[in-house]
């Protein structure tokens, strides 16, 4: 019985851990005296990557064709379930698949990595299909993952019912629920490469000459600080981009969906994010909690406008002590500091003992030191619920 307390409590140790890494709320901004931003789209939304949170959004939650912006999840799902250096072969079915297109051969063979960098580099519909059958056995089996990436991410406004973003009617996405999906997707480290390259060799077995792919996102050109993300079009949808920039160490994201002057909105919609929302830090990694031997385990940056930092609180929330003379199962960790905003909580922060080792990576791959956009909030009880009746049962 006592291994198996000590497997539920080294348990809810990492969930804790998985949560306050996740912490926070994502609104978009009701800050005062702030110039008005608008755009041409018919929706758009603009987030800070390392908080998650909301900075602007117009339409945000209306549920709209987004043609090949499909392909951020496509990408950050087939990097998270394949094998970057497995081979995919090209099927039947991805050959010549209608749309942009990479142009591979039937029966082609080409690593997933190269085939992720034809996919949101040149928006390849055939590699989209391809990718989809290696990595989730067949389109449908890769749809659905793709759906239960959404609803993980709690992208209440999001269904898929393909890899590509060709029009389908109950295929759809929000300006919302691009924005955060692409904040957790810029986080690894492999997407984060990819779409940010502006142009890519790969072997070519069919011809003496290199496959080159030149990014279709023009904002990699035309806007200082950019890297990323990716563009779209049906004719159904209209012209849709998520773009990505990065400035004094803070990375921000555009979304517009039916925007016929996209590039030019994107650029006013990042400076608009650099210059009223700028990223301050309120905590540093392994700094003393005043008047407790505690420290805290990450440094924790958020955006603010023109005085929203002087309406932060924190508030230190201890857990109970264990019994005298246990085992301490919870590796230091001994409660968290809840930070909130205007009375509206917008993150939690763990706090070790002084002396414990403090965690170098949150679950999800990212440093500890970058507090992840926090979609995943709405799910702690959920994932915190289920293990818990895992251990539980007989044999576990």
């Amino acid at each position: 019985m006592w291994i198996k307390h000590k497997r539920i409590w080294s348990w809810i140790a990492v969930i804790t851990l998985i949560a306050s890494g996740f912490a926070g709320t994502s609104r978009a901004s009701a800050a005062k005296n702030l110039p008005a931003l608008g755009t041409h789209a018919q929706a758009a939304a603009l987030i800070d990557v390392t908080s998650g949170r909301l900075l602007y959004s117009s339409h945000g939650d209306d549920e709209l064709r987004i043609a090949s912006l499909t392909k951020i999840m496509t990408a950050i799902v087939a990097i998270e379930h394949g094998k970057l250096d497995s081979e995919v072969k090209v099927s039947k079915n991805a050959f010549g698949k209608e749309g942009s297109s990479i142009y591979l051969k039937l029966g082609e063979e080409m690593t997933l990595e190269n085939m992720l960098y034809g996919l949101m580099l040149r928006s390849g519909n055939d590699a989209a299909t391809a990718i989809a059958e290696h990595v989730g056995g067949s389109v449908e089996g890769f749809v659905y993952l793709m759906n239960e990436k959404a609803r993980m991410l709690g992208l209440s406004h999001s269904h898929f019912m393909n890899p590509h973003g060709l029009d389908e009617e109950g295929h759809y996405s929000s300006a919302n629920d691009l924005a955060k999906l692409t904040a957790y997707a810029l986080h690894n480290p492999v997407f984060k490469e990819i779409v940010k390259t502006p142009t890519k060799k790969v072997p070519n077995p069919n011809e003496s000459w290199d496959y080159k792919w030149d990014n279709k996102n023009k904002m990699l050109r035309l806007y200082e600080g950019a890297d990323g993300v990716k563009t779209g079009y049906t004719k159904k949808a209209f012209r849709c981009l998520v773009s990505s920039a990065t400035r004094n160490g803070q990375q921000l994201v555009a979304v517009t969906l039916n925007d016929g002057d996209d590039w030019n909105d994107h650029g006013r919609m990042l400076d608009y994010g650099f210059e009223y929302y700028p990223l301050k830090q309120l905590t540093e990694k392994g700094e003393p909690v005043q008047g407790q031997d505690l420290v805290v385990s990450q440094t924790f940056q958020y955006p603010f406008a023109d005085g929203e930092e002087a309406q932060v609180n924190k508030k230190l929330v201890l857990y109970p002590e264990a019994e005298e003379g246990a085992p301490d199962l919870r590796f230091g960790l001994r409660g968290k500091i809840e930070v909130s905003l205007k009375g509206e909580k917008i993150g939690e922060i763990p706090v070790y003992r002084k002396g414990s080792v403090l965690p170098e990576r949150t679950a999800s791959g990212t440093a500890a030191e970058q507090t992840m956009a926090p979609v995943h909030q709405s799910n702690w009880g959920q994932w915190f619920s289920v293990v818990l009746k895992r251990l539980l049962q007989p044999g576990a």
